[in-house]
């Protein structure tokens, strides 16, 4: 089993949106998907309680618990550090930081960066680390200080997802962005691109 770590100890920095989007597009391209929730608000649980089952399948795992998908997608919670985020990488193969265009989530993330590159398992190469910039506005004064800070990391920047209704608005419905007709979330899936080529190589 493939599994993608979402991660950044910030609240609010979109980990829960990603999480149940990156669950949505694998399940869209055909494979066994299943998410660990990690997060104590649990809304990656609910979104699936939400989920028609006419939509692809996505399994939901308890901790501990090994399922049969091909890939797991684990929604981590905030505040994750020390033996708990060495531990949650350890299941992982790839991580995933979410970062929104805040001066906080920025200063927050930075010292989180720091600190996965200083986990064994980041270092001997066992799981590979990249960030997406989330809800970011290019013309904004936050937009523009976020892609100065991305820029100066270390990392493969995945994707740019733009601040639309659309991740919302599916949410709502147990649907990802990867559910919504084509002509709808066009211009969304489109900087998914980056991101989606990054998890399959």
């Amino acid at each position: 089993m493939r599994a993608i770590l979402v991660a950044n100890p910030k609240g609010g920095s979109g980990k829960t949106t990603l999480s149940i989007n990156l669950a949505g597009w694998l399940a869209s391209t055909g494979r066994r998907v299943a998410m660990l929730d990690l997060d104590r608000q649990k809304s990656a649980t609910q979104w699936l309680a939400a989920r028609d089952m006419a939509l692809p399948d996505i399994e939901l795992l308890q901790d501990g618990q090994k399922g049969e998908a091909d890939w797991l997608v684990i929604d981590s919670p905030a505040g994750l550090h020390g033996k708990n985020l060495e531990r949650a990488l350890k299941l992982a193969n790839k991580v995933v930081v979410p970062i929104a265009p805040s001066l906080f989530d920025i200063r927050a993330s930075q010292d989180f960066l720091a600190a996965l590159h200083a986990e064994k398992t980041v270092r001997k190469g066992h799981a590979f680390v990249g960030v997406v910039g989330m809800r970011v506005d290019p013309r904004t004064r936050a937009g523009v200080t976020l892609e100065q800070f991305m820029a100066r990391q270390d990392l493969p920047v995945l994707a740019w997802l733009r601040n639309t209704q659309n991740y919302v608005n599916a949410a709502f419905e147990g649907k990802s962005l990867f559910d919504l007709p084509h002509h709808v979330a066009e211009r969304d899936v489109e900087q998914w691109t980056g991101l989606t080529g990054w998890l399959d190589r």
